[in-house]
């Protein structure tokens, strides 16, 4: 019996095996990537936001400032009537100041997934409140020239989606879509990837298009428009003071 289990067959399953785990492996460090490619160890970024609908349309400026995937700091300064209007993410809290009403608000869980200053992104999108590398397990198949790497929660993510997808560029490994499912399977926002320019070194796509696959004529395009990382942003970023600075 002994030397059936040390058989051929048994020394292919292990093979086979082993590629499976490197696959696993390959895969979780192309989506860490994912996770930081706009954000690395420390960035500040000036963007400009542009929401769509059938009936309106409006362009924000706003300049964001990251500290890894734990901090992020991002503050409105244009139009007028929204100048000012800043959100701060510390940790797993996160808080938004209005001033033209002069008040703090913390963002509850259960508004992660609300839309952010009326756009098709959510808060959660913005400030990436989820590691997907930390709360997604994650495969990679070839589809051509590019790779698409599958995330399905893990068993104790608190989340919204069944699945999210990543297509992904094979020479560049740069994203080109990100499509998000629902939890019967039914894909339900497709997020493309564009544009792609040199900031401080490196290489990213410069505009996001998220259109929302159940609202027709809708759609929100962030563009960046400059873009630093790795750079020392002081002790003064994240804070509730900053938050609530006027200028």
């Amino acid at each position: 019996m002994l030397k059936l289990l040390s058989s051929p067959l048994l020394s292919l399953a292990m093979f086979l095996t082993s590629l499976s785990c490197f696959a696993d492996d390959d895969a979780a460090v192309l989506l860490q990537k994912m996770d930081e490619l706009f954000r690395s160890k420390s960035s500040i970024s000036t963007m400009k936001m542009q929401i769509i609908t059938p009936n309106w349309q409006r362009t924000l400026e706003m300049q964001s400032w990251t500290i890894g995937m734990d901090d992020t700091f991002i503050r409105v300064l244009s139009p007028r009537k929204d100048r000012g209007v800043a959100t701060l993410k510390k940790d797993k809290e996160m808080w938004n100041f209005f001033p033209k009403i002069n008040k703090v608000i913390k963002v509850p869980p259960s508004m992660m997934m609300g839309s952010w200053m009326g756009s098709d992104f959510t808060n959660d999108d913005l400030v990436r409140e989820v590691s997907l590398v930390k709360e997604y397990q994650v495969s990679k198949s070839v589809e051509g020239e590019n790779y698409r790497l599958t995330l399905v929660p893990k068993k104790d993510t608190v989340t919204v989606w069944g699945k999210i997808e990543f297509i992904v560029n094979q020479k560049t490994l740069l994203p080109l879509e990100q499509s998000y499912f629902n939890e019967k399977g039914v894909k339900v926002r497709t997020m493309t990837f564009s544009n792609i320019k040199d900031f401080s070194g490196k290489k990213m796509p410069a505009i996001m298009t998220m259109i929302p696959l159940n609202k027709t004529g809708h759609k929100t395009v962030i563009e960046y428009v400059e873009a630093e990382f790795d750079i020392d942003l002081g002790d003064n970023v994240f804070t509730l003071r900053n938050l609530q600075t006027r200028f």
